[in-house]
């Protein structure tokens, strides 16, 4: 899945191995929610890459999501994803000051925190 030069494209790698693990699949279980990512290069909305991060299945996929609609859909740069990915960046501020854009259920977005992906100690 890495055959992308965007930084994001390593985490979602590292994410797709963290699911395999015990502590992927229990975040797995407590969420139960489908995130389709449109990570751009440079400016939102432009030259995106799309990936679904799927934690009923606990599985990572690139390009858009096929099983209806995503609970969620979340819009970034590369850079930013990569910030809030990491915990540089809480999601919030990332909504807030427009680095992140959201479509669907707000409820659904607000359990998406840096606390879904592995760990920097496992990067």
């Amino acid at each position: 899945m890495a055959s992308s030069d965007l930084k994001s494209a390593a985490l979602m790698d590292q994410m797709k191995a963290h699911f395999s693990t015990d502590a992927g699949k229990a975040i797995t279980i407590k969420i139960g929610l489908v995130y389709q990512i449109n990570i751009a290069r440079k400016k939102l909305g432009y030259d995106e890459e799309i990936y679904v991060v799927d934690l009923k299945k606990g599985e990572v996929t690139k390009g858009p999501y096929e099983g209806g609609k995503p609970d969620a859909t979340f819009s970034f740069t590369d850079e930013d994803f990569y910030k809030v990915a990491t915990g540089k960046m809480n999601p919030q501020i990332a909504f807030m000051r427009g680095a992140m854009r959201v479509k669907g259920s707000l409820s659904a977005a607000q359990k998406f925190t840096p606390d879904i992906f592995p760990k920097p100690a496992k990067m």
